[in-house]
């Protein structure tokens, strides 16, 4: 299948299927001599596997990762990663009877209708699970960041509505609820709220953030490679995501080019800095130095108990309540995929940006 790939020098490709053997992605173009380990990988992947509350999907998985290829002694070695999750707790059975309709708000009508026939068990090539490639791959792009000075953090700015205050801005409370909000007050709002909607088989969607800090100034191109249009598209090839902004985005729609333009000034070590970051970090498709920061609105969960009216492959219109296992909101599992397909962006479009200047091929040859 076409579309499976991502990236230039820092390239991957997923694999695998919902209710297959497995998932697992291709990393090519990671360079030699990073410390990498399982572990390093796993913690992301135990930030989006199943069935950890009662607001995630009731499937038990443990989403354990396997390195196959590309690492030697505790390091990559600079060939192709291979990594793995093999599917334990599939229940395709619970499927069997969506074969034959097209779920509203899923990719079925359209998959069928692009190759003749769907893997209908879960979803196949369309379910979240997909993202575990993602994810994983995302990883060991985050650990290079790291080791370039460059943090990629990410965290749900607001669930069905109900949106953190940045007065109570905490970090810590991230890891302390279930929705990976900074916000301890707004988290038990979000509770009681969804509580209500699993009670009347509903789902909710939300808003995740992202905020990128310690990128030098210049990555990025000026044309068709900027590096606001590479983020958008791949936080926009995450199956849920139906929206992106960076800086002010939409809001700046609403206001003056006095108000929305970010002013220079140097500070009292010399340092260059902006006044605002209304432009989100990027200016003219590059980074302008100061915090990357973008937003990605994330759907409701597609796969709900409430009778929804569809259409089956006889041409008859009929009504269905979903069955199977599903999250009642997607929002705190894809927090780290959008935080994987950010790293795995800047990574590759730093890797990109050491050619862009004759100073620096002839810095790196001369060291040779």
């Amino acid at each position: 299948m076409a579309g499976s790939n991502y990236g230039t020098i820092f390239h991957i490709s997923t694999w695998g299927e919902s209710h297959g053997k497995g998932v697992g992605v291709v990393i090519d173009g990671c360079p030699a001599g990073l410390s990498l380990c399982e572990e390093d990988i796993q913690i992301y992947l135990n930030r989006r596997k199943p069935g950890q509350n009662m607001f995630s999907t009731p499937r038990k998985e443990d989403d354990t990762v396997e390195i196959l290829s590309g690492i030697f002694e505790g390091k990559t070695t600079g060939t192709p990663i291979s990594l793995v999750v093999f599917n334990k707790n599939q229940c395709s059975k619970d499927y069997g009877e969506i074969a034959s309709y097209f779920r509203p708000g899923h990719a079925d009508f359209t998959f069928t209708s692009k190759y003749g026939f769907r893997d209908y068990r879960g979803g196949g090539r369309s379910s979240g699970r997909e993202t575990i490639g993602r994810v994983a791959a995302g990883a060991i792009a985050s650990k290079l960041l790291l080791e370039l000075g460059i943090s990629v953090k990410a965290y749900s700015k607001e669930i069905g509505g109900i949106s953190i205050n940045t007065d109570h801005f905490d970090e810590n409370a991230m890891n302390t609820n279930a929705f990976y909000m900074p916000d301890k007050a707004a988290a038990e709002q979000v509770e009681v709220y969804l509580k209500e909607k699993i009670k009347e088989h509903n789902s909710v969607g939300g808003i995740i953030e992202c905020v990128i800090n310690g990128m030098p100034v210049g990555i990025g191109e000026t044309t068709f490679e900027k590096l606001d249009a590479n983020l958008a598209k791949s936080i926009m090839s995450i199956g849920a995501v139906k929206g992106f902004e960076i800086g002010a985005g939409f809001a700046c729609s609403k206001i003056n080019g006095s108000e929305n333009n970010d002013e220079f000034h140097y500070n009292a070590n010399g340092n260059l800095l902006k006044t605002t970051n209304n432009s989100g970090g990027v200016l003219g498709g590059m980074s302008d130095g100061s915090e990357i920061i973008f937003r990605a609105a994330i759907k409701p969960t597609p796969s709900i108990g409430i009778t929804q009216k569809t259409v089956n492959l006889s041409q008859e219109n009929i009504e269905i309540e979903i069955g199977g296992r599903h999250d009642p909101i997607i929002v705190p599992r894809a927090v780290v995929v959008v935080e994987a397909m950010a790293a795995l962006t800047i990574i590759d479009m730093l890797l990109v940006s050491m050619t862009a200047r004759v100073d620096n091929i002839k810095r790196f040859f001369d060291g040779i």
